[in-house]
């Protein structure tokens, strides 16, 4: 009779050592023993769980660990088989992911030579297994120690991202370019440089007889709101010839059940079994802000003279996606459109959450997530020099409604050209678009991070271009050509060709030269990097999707105090340098350059902290503002970045520990998809009301310029039409109108979308920088509700950025980072493990009244 396959974990039970004649074990001998290990895992998490280590994220601890991604590793464990197991026709080895060079032996008997972290890894153990205990032993190579011997003797290296700080690899000399391994780990502008090794995914061992499942996705042709024509589509390993039936199975939304059966024939080996059906007005899947996410649970039987001997469940949602690619005005569009909807997309950009990614857990990714959601993000951009992301990051996306941009894993360094490279890629892809493909979250998988702006403009590529000759760089375009446009195109057109595909960020796809305003998306650095200029330059530039555009700022005094001691607690402390990657540690100068610049000199390090989240948050609001209120000539906005991979001087808005800056609180309501907008520039203020809703709103517009005491200077109020899925103009006023003679220093005017007198969306204007405003002490007041669970903050003078802080106690606020206008008072929600008590004793006010020193 057929069997089911079996499972077997090998995930328990493993040890790990420095590998045998490994020169780091003279000066880590207790390394070179035996030593309990996690899979999955990495051997630093495993040294540190040993304590010989310590953390990396602590202090200037990070050095200290950079012999561990040089030495070579071993883990072995043993596990029984029985006699059941070994009787099978079939008993198979799977890895799903080794980091990175790794050499598998089974008994002494080697099966495997693994190249490439991204890849699972099957490989036939039926011969080389015995019942009883069997010896499994995995030899991990330092990718460093690998690949540079082999590197220094070629003509040249290839242009790649960021040298070492640690003297390991020569400068201009990255080995990172040539490995199939996630590139963060090299070290970033935003992260610490910790190159992992390890079993980092699950191992496990398979036994069947008859056939295996290999693979169950629902294709979907064509999905609209009459019907969806689906497929679905099976991979089936056949041990022989013969017939199978196959029952399908799908539960809708709503809880309606329905099902098919078909008979197939399969031959020998490998079967692409294919099964046309329609679902009449299907449930379909929504992004956040225009439909429920929707998902079906579909469900696959396989069964051989009626015993099922496979299964697999899939949830997916039915939807289309296109990337809107068409000529204008403005150039030529790029815009999602989801089931016939045109979605101005706004969020972020998202990086790996930690360095060692066996320490992600579901918890941590769900609330991340929740708080996109909650900021009223649409969409996250999974960058490329990271890893593909657990398989709980999309279903959680999916849950939420979140589209998902997703990268191909090449993070701005040039790759090498060799077919054999190309194939491992290929691959790689073919298995993670399999994985991933029934996601509906996902609407575009990339080619890469700046791996075609780096290649046209960047200065290394440049000098590698000078420097090699016009025939061999030739070679080299030609290889990227070949990579992004023909072999990774190649593997979404076949695997997923439901989701469109886009060679690189930033891009024209080919059109033109890449990063263009006019054609494709954008990354726009000259705020921050390149010239330094003011966030005021976020006005000068129009895309058509900006993807990238960025502000740091310090996280919370409560994370900079969990790793840094008291004395580290200052701008130039070479401690805090070192959790600062930008320019080699200057980064932190140009964070209080932009600080200074708008608001003045801090009156001391705490006010640095909430002065830099208050620079970043406004910068950003500006910037996303501007795009939304430019909509449709932009119809897109991804800042960076959302989330840290520790805690560190990063672009993020929030921080390493889940904790919200200022942006995040900002984002919630830039985000919003009712929002008036009021740009101030050169003495205009332009209003727009920017509607994501899908059905128009007859409202109002109301004008009220105050002085900071609360006196109004004037106040209108008219008829406003806010239409659907647009950025409606609405009033161009100057300086003059505006303020009527007051004072503009002490002088602020409000825009307020309201409807039948309920406001909906409130936007402030300032007559000149921060620093020039005559700002009043607002005479903050809290109280905190005898629950703990609300307070009321109120201000009798006007109070900029007022932001209300626990400390080091979390709590969660519905609103931070607020202003309040003469006499008013705000109720937030506050969530938190603690007490009444111990919060209302750690409550802090700020606002950017006294933040600065006063200037004579």
């Amino acid at each position: 009779m057929a069997a089911p396959l079996a499972t077997q974990s090998l995930d328990a039970g493993w040890q790990f050592r420095l590998a045998p004649g490994d020169r780091h074990a003279a000066e880590h001998p207790q390394a070179a023993q035996w030593l309990p290990a996690t899979v999955p895992g990495t051997v630093q998490t495993d040294l540190m769980a040993a304590k010989l280590v310590a953390d990396p994220y602590a202090g200037d601890n990070e050095a200290k660990i950079q012999w561990v991604g040089l030495a070579d590793w071993q883990y072995r464990s043993s596990f029984t088989v029985d006699a059941a197991t070994l009787a099978r026709r079939h008993v198979e080895l799977v890895f799903d992911g080794l980091d990175t060079f790794a050499d598998v032996t089974l008994n002494g008997h080697k099966l495997l030579a693994a190249d490439n972290m991204f890849r699972r890894w099957r490989v036939p153990a039926k011969a080389w297994l015995h019942a009883g205990a069997n010896t499994l032993e995995v030899t991990l190579h330092s990718p460093i120690a690998r690949l540079q011997p082999w590197l220094l003797k070629q003509p040249y290296a290839l242009p790649g991202e960021f040298d070492s700080a640690f003297g390991d690899e020569p400068e201009g000399k990255q080995t990172a370019n040539y490995v199939r391994k996630a590139a963060y780990q090299y070290g970033w502008d935003w992260g610490p440089r910790i190159v992992t090794e390890g079993i980092w995914q699950n191992v496990k061992l398979e036994s069947w007889d008859t056939l295996r499942l290999a693979g169950f996705h629902v294709a979907q042709p064509r999905v609209d709101a009459d019907v969806a024509q689906l497929q679905a589509q099976l991979h089936v390993v056949a041990d022989a010839a013969g017939k199978a039936q196959v029952t399908l199975r799908w539960r809708a939304p709503d809880g309606g059940t329905q099902s098919l059966r078909r008979d197939v024939a399969l031959k020998a080996g490998d079967n692409e079994v294919s099964l046309p059906f329609e679902i009449a007005h299907p449930q379909r899947w929504w992004p956040v802000g225009y439909g429920k996410p929707n998902l079906y649970d579909f469900h696959v039987d396989v069964a051989v003279d009626g015993k099922t001997v496979a299964s697999a469940d899939r949830e997916t949602g039915l939807r289309s996606v296109e990337l809107l690619r068409e000529k204008d005005q403005w150039g030529r569009s790029f815009a999602f459109v989801v089931n016939g909807v045109t979605i101005f997309a706004k969020g972020a950009n998202f990086i790996p959450m930690d360095s060692f990614p066996n320490r992600v857990t579901p918890a941590r990714i769900a609330d991340l997530l929740q708080s996109a959601r909650d900021a009223n993000m649409n969409m996250l951009r999974v960058w490329g020099g990271g890893y593909y992301l657990e398989d709980a990051f999309y279903a959680e996306a999916d849950k939420l409604g979140l589209m998902v941009w997703q990268d191909f894993m090449f993070g701005g360094a040039i790759p090498p050209y060799d077919a054999a490279f190309r194939d491992n890629t290929r691959a790689e892809a073919i298995q993670q678009v399999d994985r991933l493909r029934d996601h509906p979250s996902i609407v575009l998988w990339c080619g890469n991070n700046e791996v075609e702006t780096a290649w046209e403009s960047w200065g290394t590529s440049l000098d590698f271009k000078k420097a090699q000759g016009k025939a061999e760089s030739a070679r080299v375009e030609q290889g990227m050509r070949e990579l992004f446009d023909h072999t990774l195109r190649d593997v979404v057109a076949s695997q997923s060709p439901d989701v469109p595909y886009w060679p690189s960020t930033p891009s024209s796809d080919y059109d033109t030269k890449a990063n263009v305003l006019d054609n494709g998306d954008y990354h726009y650095w000259n705020v921050w990097s390149g010239d330094a200029l003011p966030a005021s330059a976020y006005l000068d530039v129009t895309p058509r999707f900006q993807s990238e555009y960025g502000l740091q700022s310090l996280p919370s005094m409560a994370t900079l105090r969990s790793v840094l001691d008291p004395s580290d607690l200052a701008i130039d402390s070479p401690v805090l340098r070192a959790h600062q990657k930008f320019d080699k540690g200057k980064g932190n100068q140009r964070l209080l350059m932009y600080v200074e610049r708008e608001y003045g000199k801090p009156k001391d390090f705490a006010a640095l902290v909430y002065l830099s989240q208050v620079m970043q948050a406004e910068g950003i609001q500006l910037a996303a503002e501007h795009l939304r209120a430019a909509r449709p000539q932009s119809m897109g906005s991804l800042y960076w970045q959302l989330d840290d991979v520790w805690p560190g001087v990063t672009w993020s808005s929030v921080d390493y520990y889940g904790r919200w800056k200022a942006l995040q609180y900002h984002a919630k309501r830039f985000y919003a998809p009712l929002r008036v907008v009021a740009i101030r520039k050169d003495g205009r203020t332009q209003v727009s009301l920017v509607s994501d809703r899908t059905v128009p709103l007859a409202a109002e517009l109301r004008v009220r310029v105050l002085d900071m005491d609360g006196k109004t200077v004037w106040e209108h109020t008219q008829p406003a039409q806010v239409a659907a899925l647009a950025s409606t103009p609405a009033g161009d006023y100057t300086d003059a109108q505006l303020l009527h003679g007051a004072d503009p220093h002490r002088t602020v005017a409000v825009f307020e979308l309201l409807d039948h007198g309920k406001p909906l969306s409130r936007h402030l204007v300032y007559f000149g920088p921060a620093k020039d405003l005559a700002l009043p002490d607002p005479d903050l007041r809290a109280e905190l509700f005898a629950d703990g669970r609300s307070l009321t903050v109120s201000a009798k003078n006007f109070a900029r950025e007022v932001w209300v802080d626990f400390g080091d106690l979390d709590a969660s606020l519905s609103d931070d980072a607020f202003d309040l206008l003469p006499g008013e008072r705000v109720t937030l929600q506050v969530d938190s493990k603690a007490d009444a008590a111990a919060l209302r004793k750690a409550l802090q006010l700020r606002s950017l009244y006294g933040a600065t020193v006063a200037t004579p």
